[in-house]
């Protein structure tokens, strides 16, 4: 397996960058979406996450990646209480897919050679505990959007066909891309992501003369370039694990509190899923920077990624939602 272009070794797209660490602090934050030109490394920086997000303790032979043989499921008959260490899954969902291939199906090769009513998990089974990742999010098929919806709502993936009715836990971090011009993303799929940030190629000479030095490099002796950014990642993922202890922990003030409804409520966002998701990722952000207490410099370091996909369209207004959410900020949150 060819290893992925090192996470630390990625040059600018700061925002980006920070929003896929935020998540593997805390998972919990929804996911992620990255919309931008093509080229702009979204894709290398989800590959890159693989290497660098810690492992993860599961039962030996658990098509789930359950952390305890209780929780695995009857269906996958595991015998096995042993607990071994597996890479966070990062799991592709190519455009096109089935339904059977992402929820699971019979097996019928066990039907037709034994004649066994077996369960064979898709790709949902596989990236529990993980990451699910589609690129060219915005063209995924409207029924496979229907389908993540439900699972991403519940945790849990249901199969009820063929005589079988399987469930198994399915609770991932989902990672989008894509490009704009290519189609609009549906809103209710849109608002399952908890984070989005917008990246693009970048405008200075020096930048991209360092982006194509770092890939060339990396092209034409990987075990060097490899070696040269080991420590970075691994710096990386001490600094997430360190921040994932410290996360319980963390104060918050009612100031922030506060100050997360008084920003949504400026901003005119629906629902309530903004104040949470911004509370999240600024205690994600405290915690990875080592602060004892979220403060409102955290909540305006995370604001436009948690919050500028979840503005309704002011067609009387021509700047975009990132632009939208800084405005309100300096009103808000001086």
């Amino acid at each position: 397996m060819t290893q992925p272009f090192p996470f630390a070794a990625i040059v600018g797209q700061e925002a980006m960058k920070q929003a896929m660490v935020l998540t593997a602090v805390d998972p919990g934050i929804g996911g992620v979406l990255v919309f931008g030109d093509r080229g702009t490394g979204k894709s290398t920086a989800v590959r890159a996450l693989a290497a660098l997000l810690p492992p993860i303790t599961a039962v030996e032979g658990c098509p789930v990646n359950s952390a305890r043989p209780d929780d695995c499921p009857d269906w996958a008959h595991v015998t096995s209480r042993k607990l071994v260490s597996r890479p966070t899954p990062v799991i592709d969902l190519p455009l096109g897919v089935t339904e059977d291939r992402v929820v699971g199906a019979l097996d019928i090769e066990r039907a037709l050679t034994r004649g066994e009513k077996a369960f064979e998990p898709g790709l949902l089974a596989r990236a529990n505990r993980g990451y699910l990742y589609i690129d060219e999010v915005n063209l995924l098929e409207d029924h496979i959007v229907d389908l993540l919806l439900d699972v991403a709502q519940s945790g849990e993936n249901v199969v009820e066909r063929e005589g079988l009715s399987i469930r198994h836990a399915a609770r991932f971090v989902l990672v989008g891309s894509g490009n704009p011009e290519e189609g609009e993303l549906r809103p209710q799929l849109l608002d399952r992501f908890g984070l989005s940030v917008e990246v693009a190629s970048p405008r200075d000479i020096d930048t991209r003369v360092e982006v194509i030095k770092r890939r060339d490099a990396y092209e034409n002796d990987r075990e060097a370039f490899l070696k040269k950014w080991l420590k970075g990642d691994a710096a990386l993922r001490k600094a997430i694990l360190a921040a994932r202890v410290a996360l319980p922990g963390l104060k918050t003030p009612n100031t922030v509190l506060h100050d997360c409804a008084a920003l949504c409520i400026a901003l005119g966002s629906d629902g309530l899923r903004g104040e949470l998701t911004l509370l999240r990722t600024a205690r994600a952000l405290a915690a990875f920077e080592g602060a004892a207490v979220v403060g409102r410099a955290h909540l305006r370091a995370v604001a436009a990624m948690a919050l500028s996909h979840r503005l309704r369209r002011d067609p009387l207004d021509e700047a975009g939602s990132g632009a939208r959410v800084a405005r309100v900020l300096a009103e808000v949150l001086p």
